[in-house]
């Protein structure tokens, strides 16, 4: 599931929010993958963590898809939706949207799936506690 929920408006939780800015460039001018790839690992580490109410890993990274490129000056939003939870591990539907200039309507940029694994103070997997 790396297209849109819904492909004209953002759908799930607003889990980080920034400014694409000139240093995060590749040779091409546009945003590097790279760093729209670290920016939606942290937004889903920050969901899955307050799910989980515990740390979190990365664990997988599954069909991620580039759909347009990020300028600089670009407002980036990371939203993010749980698809799955295990015993252990949970997994987000994230997806990239950005206003241009930071003005004028959403448009989605990215997505993929990301999966987490809560982990105790020893960094072994935890079981995810419910409520």
């Amino acid at each position: 599931m790396t297209e849109p929920l819904n492909p004209d408006q953002p759908e799930g939780e607003i889990s980080l929010r920034t400014i694409a800015m000139p240093g995060d460039t590749n040779p091409a001018g546009h945003i590097f993958g790279g760093w729209v790839l670290s920016q939606m690992d942290m937004a889903g580490a920050i969901h899955a963590a307050s799910v989980t109410r515990s740390r979190v890993v990365t664990v997988a990274v599954d069909a991620m898809k580039f759909h347009k490129p990020i300028h600089i000056g670009d407002e980036v939003s990371c939203y993010t939706t749980v698809t799955r939870t295990g015993r252990t591990s949970i997994t987000l539907h994230i997806e990239t949207w950005v206003r241009r200039g930071r003005h004028g309507s959403p448009l989605m940029v990215t997505a993929g799936l990301f999966t987490y694994v809560s982990i105790d103070e020893n960094g072994d997997a935890a079981p995810i506690k419910k409520d």
